[in-house]
């Protein structure tokens, strides 16, 4: 049985390969927070080169919200593997997925509501 920690730390893992795969570049900083059922992943530095440019260019109301449908479009396509993923480290399945993505920082968040709360062993204190 892993403890919290070490379940943060596989999602943050999986979670970074997944944005690897999927979006091309893994972000600049990640982490995640096991509270209860509730999984949140904070994902930072996720804008590519290209999306901050389309962001600059666009007018602002249109570059933000055609940036966050395409990503809210990834991260829905790609749902199954994101809730395997964390069905696989949890050992929870996944209840509902919630995204938001802001184009003025570069910050992502993603909320995992999950069926129960993960069992974990109690980590060494330091």
């Amino acid at each position: 049985m892993k403890t919290q920690g070490e379940i943060e730390a596989a999602i943050c893992e999986g979670i970074a390969r997944f944005q690897q795969e999927y979006m091309g570049r893994g972000p600049k900083d990640i982490r995640t927070h096991l509270l209860g059922d509730l999984l949140v992943v904070r994902l930072l530095g996720v804008l590519t080169v290209a999306e901050q440019q389309l962001v600059k260019t666009l007018p602002p109301e249109r570059g933000r919200e055609l940036l966050k449908q395409v990503r809210t479009q990834l991260i829905e396509t790609a749902r199954p593997v994101l809730e395997a993923l964390v069905l696989e480290v949890t050992g929870v399945n996944v209840v509902s997925l919630h995204h938001d993505i802001s184009v003025i920082t570069g910050e992502e968040v993603v909320l995992f509501s999950l069926g129960e709360t993960p069992q974990f062993r109690e980590g060494r204190r330091r």
